[in-house]
């Protein structure tokens, strides 16, 4: 194991310039670059990040509160007029209803089942892969210009160590289906192999402290830059080298962002845990979620803007609303869940728009179901697969539309009915050029036929 505490010897070297990445090896990939500038591949130079809902978002408490329904049916949470006339949102989303003329919403999304699971992102229509898993069998595990790998998952300890392991019961974020593991999404802070990989196998313990991996690297550039440590080494090792002191130091590290940046994003402060009631068997989840998700998207965005091509965000399960022993009503679950992901999103927005990302990034929010038309008893929604709340910014769609409607009710889509396949297709639209994807050689036919066989979202492509 390589310990960068004492001298470092070309066998370590050697060692760590076999670093693996999906399945692939940093130096590998920086030996077959000029093979691959010579194969053009159909990817399109844009990002998207998934940002799950886990646990179903209610459709009237978020883009639409049906406020002329009966009272049993209607926002809990009364609405909030938009930036755009005649459309109102759920009161939780202040900041969100000032900027809906940058993103879209679908008020006609079904995703099929009334299933606690994670089939947007893992499921039938994703060939039980992570739908960045279908992305990188196509791009290839690391972005060909960058050597960042293309698809990575950011679960809480992404950036709170002390935040409760990702959520796993309801299924594997990390799935490869049939496509192996040299598709797996990256995943920093989850203690996986192919982290551990990418941070020089530094023991368990140090890779779960940033600072202690940065200042590894630091230490490690300084003997590079003092001495011969790459004597021996041939050239795509060295580049290898440089890319892991890059990659990690760099696009992992909100310290190099702008204070004042990661300020606006921060969601911490919106929910002390000391202010979520310990009636709640969920409090844990409501605190992380809090903690993490404006932090989460931030890092989201770095990871784009390096070349990150699919990118899964997932907190806790917060939004099960059944106001039982375990989770929240209407009314506090969305002050508890509601105004935090308000808070990411539109910092989101704001600082994409500021960079001149809005048509680069495309950011998807749904979740596994929606809600009940009717409030329960005790205040809350119960499992409803027959609608559910949908939101779309960037990638170069149509933004500030309103696609589809629901039933008087609220229960189903009354027009323009949108399906999980049309939502991945809108997702593959805007990463792969699919035209080139059907006559793409050495591509599995189950694969080829799930990424070209859907029509794109009505009304945004």
């Amino acid at each position: 194991m390589l310990t960068l505490q004492d001298r470092l010897h070309r066998r370590q070297f050697l060692r760590v310039g076999g670093l693996s990445l999906g399945g692939l090896t940093l130096a590998d990939w920086f030996a077959l670059k000029a093979h691959a500038q010579a194969h053009k591949l159909p990817i399109r130079d844009k990002s998207v990040i998934f940002l799950f809902q886990h646990g179903g978002p209610s459709q009237f408490e978020t883009f639409d509160p049906k406020m002329d329904a009966p009272r049993e049916i209607r926002s809990a949470t009364g609405e909030i007029p938009t930036k755009i006339p005649g459309i109102t949102f759920g009161s939780t989303f202040e900041r969100l209803a000032k900027l809906n003329d940058k993103f879209s919403i679908v008020r006609s999304f079904a995703t099929g089942d009334a299933n606690h699971d994670i089939k947007p992102i893992v499921g039938r229509d994703t060939l039980r892969a992570n739908m960045g898993t279908l992305y990188a069998r196509v791009a290839g595990a690391l972005r060909p210009d960058t050597a960042m790998p293309t698809n990575v998952a950011l679960f809480p300890r992404a950036v709170d160590m002390a935040s409760g392991p990702a959520i796993t019961q309801f299924g594997n974020f990390e799935s490869t289906g049939e496509f192996g593991s040299a598709y797996a999404p990256f995943v920093p802070g989850a203690g996986g192999g192919l982290q551990a990989d990418m941070k020089l196998n530094l023991p368990q313990a140090r890779l779960n402290d940033r600072r202690e991996l940065l200042a590894s690297l630091d230490q490690w550039k300084r003997r590079v830059e003092a001495g011969d440590a790459f004597s021996g080494l041939d050239t795509f090792q060295q580049q290898a080298f440089a890319a892991l002191e890059r990659g990690i130091s760099d696009a992992f590290d909100l310290t190099r962002e702008d204070p004042r940046l990661v300020a606006r994003y921060d969601t911490a402060p919106l929910l002390p845990k000391d202010k979520i009631s310990p009636a709640w068997k969920n409090r844990e989840h409501y605190a992380d979620n809090s903690a993490t998700l404006g932090k989460l998207l931030l890092l989201a965005r770095r990871l784009c803007e390096r070349g990150a091509g699919f990118v899964t965000v997932t907190t806790s399960f917060v939004w099960d609303m059944h106001a039982d022993v375990n989770n929240a009503p209407m009314t506090t679950g969305m002050d508890y869940v509601g105004r935090p992901f308000d808070h990411a999103v539109s910092a989101f927005i704001e600082d994409c728009e500021a960079r001149g990302l809005r048509d680069k990034v495309l950011l998807v929010c749904c979740g596994e179901m929606g809600r009940t038309p009717r409030i329960n008893a005790r205040g809350g929604r119960d499992h409803w697969g027959g609608l559910a709340p949908l939101m779309l910014y960037g990638g170069g769609l149509q933004m500030g539309k309103v696609i589809g409607a629901s039933s008087r009710d609220g229960g189903t889509p009354a027009d323009n009915p949108v399906t999980m396949q049309n939502l991945l297709a809108t997702v593959m639209h805007t990463l792969l050029d699919l035209g080139e994807v059907r006559v793409m050689d050495g591509l599995p036919k189950t694969l080829q036929d799930t990424l070209t066989g859907g029509e794109p979202i009505k009304g945004l492509v």
